[in-house]
């Protein structure tokens, strides 16, 4: 019975060792078969407007370059999502989110940086400003009649230490604009840090405080209401978004202060990967659609080449170290 029962035995085997070798084969095949899904890391929480705009484009390139997921990598001000850029593979299929915090504002606030903001990354395109606006609480200015910047000035200058103004934070975009302004114009207002850009607003809407400088996404719905007044906005040039309101740089030349943000990838990155997501997400940017989204969020669209986006971050970066180092503002 042995002798007859080997025949069965080993055809047994070799039909197993087969299937085995064909479920080998298929598996490896739809592996290979499977393309890579490109992500987009974004720094910071979601549901932001950062996060809103990356899970937009991401939507709007998945013809030209595949599936694209979105990736958040909230903490440390935007640090930790920006570290896992810079440390990525260089091979396209993992950017990320670049903005004014993480590219301009934390290598000078914090003391200790995981990464380099000049250096360890590949510009792509910047994608999106979003002004902001020095808005005063609308019951304080029909008290002191300050209707203007200017009028804003001179009751400062007139009043010393009368004025404050909230923000989210020190070192916050508000806080450092703010800081700016008070040196530009030769005022000094007292600066009250709040817990987020929340607290701050209520702050300012309760009369609290004097004045802040918001984001104008935030800030739009209290200024059509009324119960804020803005005087300017912190764009070079006024924006289309509230084309009635100057910018703070029509009385004070030179003044420019923004949100902004933008995409990169790893350094290492070969430049005809960086030229052919330069192609896709540039054209996102200016199609209509995007435009209209970007429109209710307040945000202008910036789409630009690898060089000037580059070009743009290196100069941001020189210009906050002056400002933060100026604030005082240090994150240890």
């Amino acid at each position: 019975m042995k002798l007859t029962a080997l025949p069965f035995l080993a055809a047994r085997t070799l039909a197993i060792s087969s299937f085995a070798a064909l479920a080998l084969s298929a598996t490896i095949t739809t592996a290979q078969a499977q393309p890579k899904v490109m992500r987009i890391i974004v720094p910071y929480a979601p549901g932001g407007p950062i996060d809103v705009t990356a899970r937009l484009m991401a939507e709007r390139v998945k013809d030209s370059l595949g599936t694209v997921i979105i990736e958040n990598r909230p903490g440390g001000g935007g640090n930790i999502g920006a570290d896992a850029i810079a440390k990525a593979a260089p091979d396209g299929m993992t950017i990320g989110i670049a903005a004014v915090a993480t590219h301009a504002i934390n290598p000078w606030l914090y003391s200790k940086m995981p990464y380099n903001a000049a250096t360890d990354f590949a510009p792509i395109t910047q994608m999106l400003r979003v002004p902001n606006v020095l808005v005063i609480n609308a019951d304080t200015a029909r008290r002191l009649n300050i209707n203007t910047l200017a009028d804003l000035i001179s009751y400062a200058k007139a009043n010393p230490a009368k004025l404050n103004y909230g923000s989210g934070g020190n070192g916050s975009a508000g806080h450092l604009a703010g800081e700016m302004f008070k040196a530009q114009a030769g005022i000094f207002a007292l600066h009250i840090p709040y817990n987020g850009g929340n607290p701050a607003q209520l702050a300012l809407l309760s009369g609290q405080v004097d004045f802040n400088f918001d984001n104008l996404a935030t800030a739009a719905a209290n200024i059509k209401a009324g119960k804020l007044k803005a005087l300017a906005v912190t764009t070079s040039a006024r924006s289309a978004v509230l084309p009635e309101v100057p910018a703070v740089a029509e009385t004070l030349k030179g003044f420019s202060i923004d949100t902004w943000w933008g995409l990169v990838a790893p350094a290492a990155t070969p430049k005809d990967v960086v030229a052919k997501l330069n192609q896709a997400f540039v054209a996102a940017l200016n199609s209509p659609e995007a435009k209209t989204r970007f429109a209710a969020l307040m945000a202008e669209p910036v789409a630009n080449t690898p060089e000037q986006f580059g070009a743009f971050m290196k100069a941001e970066l020189a210009k906050y170290e002056k400002v933060v180092k100026a604030s005082g503002a240090r994150v240890d």
